[in-house]
């Protein structure tokens, strides 16, 4: 028996003991072609492909969720067929944590012996370049690079955001009046909830901190009749909306910089936060609420929008990282921090803030990530001549995995309203009546 042979069979004897367990509706086809069910109704047209039997040592010799993703970034792992979403859906009804449970361990250890004790000098190249390679855990005061960190997630490339993002190019949580309704309808309402919430009227100045593709900014202008100012680190960001501006017509309207919030100066009556505290830091928000309070008129709105995790018994269990999360900020995001609402909340009233109003919308990021990761895949080719393989794996992995976070509440996110706090009333209708017309 070659060694070739000998590993193929440790895989079968492995992967059909799991397939007994799991009883899904997937296979997993060998880097010889054979294919092998989960489950036995199992119909073909979805699993995982293991192109490489170096991809098995990996896995088992690094033992980590970032070993995974180099490997499917690589494609040397790979779903064929659909996306992690639909793998999600026909994994079988057995959960991880119990699948695990009812394995035999020893049967296997021993077939896949050979794996650990074989050779990965044929592994395809780590996916080290498309992980971020600067310092991500040095504070403001230490130097920590927003704009580099930002860029490295923003300016992968304007067309290949727009392969997945709606017309308005909003990458933030929309707001779907109706489950079926579609990405561009629910981006729509988003925006016209933001405005809404924060109670724009003519005239007034707006700020709108990480302003994307400007989406917000000039719906604002055209809508709600205000003075428009969004900041952005993202050049391709900047550039995009510049020229959405002049082609609107919004020029005196909408003006945008290329700035950290840091560097913004004057007063406004309202402000939006959409997405962008993510990318803060949780031993930054003294700076950034600071900040805020400094650019608001008193009673002036605030409206924070941003991902969350749940609490923890102590904030010392609550910093450790999970290791999806990890993967995320190497490959993805780097430099992020996910707060739990609790500590926001309290962090915005302890700097000087009211609050008037907290609402999760952890169900509609569900399913905007979603469409978006069904967006992406239907594009994928032209992702691929966009930003290459590797790329286009990782971000269908992201979208398909963070889409199942929220579905399964192990993320979050919530719009937060508050005031510059003053003496005397808010100046807020007695109702939220206003906000559902």
């Amino acid at each position: 028996m070659t060694k070739d042979d000998r590993l193929l069979k440790a895989a079968r004897t492995a992967i059909n003991h799991i397939a007994g367990e799991l009883r899904a509706d997937l296979v997993v086809t060998l880097w010889n072609g054979e294919t092998i069910p989960l489950g036995p109704n199992a119909r073909g047209d979805l699993g995982f492909v293991i192109r490489t039997p170096v991809a098995i040592t990996r896995l088992l010799r690094g033992r980590r969720l970032t070993t995974l993703v180099e490997l499917m970034a690589a494609g040397d792992i790979d779903i064929v067929g659909g996306t992690l979403l639909d793998v999600a859906a026909r994994r079988g009804e057995i959960g991880s944590k119990g699948l695990v449970k009812r394995l035999n361990k020893w049967l296997l250890l021993r077939s896949l012996l050979p794996f650990l004790f074989a050779s990965t000098k044929e592994a395809s190249a780590p996916a080290a370049g498309h992980a971020y390679q600067g310092d991500q855990a040095a504070r403001d005061e230490q130097g920590r690079d927003n704009k580099a960190l930002v860029q490295f997630h923003y300016d992968l490339s304007n067309a290949f955001y727009g392969l997945f993002l709606d017309p308005e190019m909003q990458y933030s949580c929309a707001y779907f009046p109706r489950w079926d309704a579609g990405i561009e309808e629910a981006q729509i309402a988003k925006l016209d909830m933001i405005c809404r919430k924060l109670r724009l009227k003519p005239g007034e100045k707006f700020l709108d901190i990480g302003c994307g593709w400007g989406g917000l900014v000039c719906h604002a202008a055209r809508n709600y009749g205000v003075d428009a100012h969004g900041v952005t680190l993202s050049q391709a960001q900047y550039d995009f909306v510049q020229e959405k501006i002049a082609r609107l017509g919004l020029q005196g309207k909408v003006h945008v910089e290329l700035k950290d919030y840091r560097a913004v100066e004057g007063t406004f009556d309202k402000i939006a936060s959409i997405g962008m505290f993510e990318h803060v830091g949780l031993d930054n928000q003294t700076a950034y609420f600071t900040k805020m309070r400094e650019l608001l008129r008193p009673r002036g709105l605030l409206l924070n929008h941003a991902i969350t995790r749940p609490a923890k018994k102590t904030e010392e269990a609550f910093r450790k990282k999970r290791p999806e999360y990890a993967a995320i900020v190497n490959y993805i995001f780097p430099g992020s921090e996910l707060d739990h609402i609790g500590h926001s909340v309290s962090a915005i009233e302890r700097h000087g803030f009211e609050i008037h109003d907290v609402e999760g919308w952890r169900e509609h990021y569900a399913r905007t990530t979603k469409l978006w990761c069904e967006r992406l895949y239907a594009n994928r080719d032209r992702a691929i001549a966009e930003v290459g393989e590797a790329k286009t794996r990782l971000w269908l992995l992201y979208l398909a995995g963070v889409s199942l976070g929220f579905e399964r509440g192990t993320i979050g996110i919530f719009q937060t309203l508050g005031s510059r706090r003053a003496k005397g009333l808010s100046g807020l209708p007695p109702t939220r009546a206003d906000l559902y017309r």
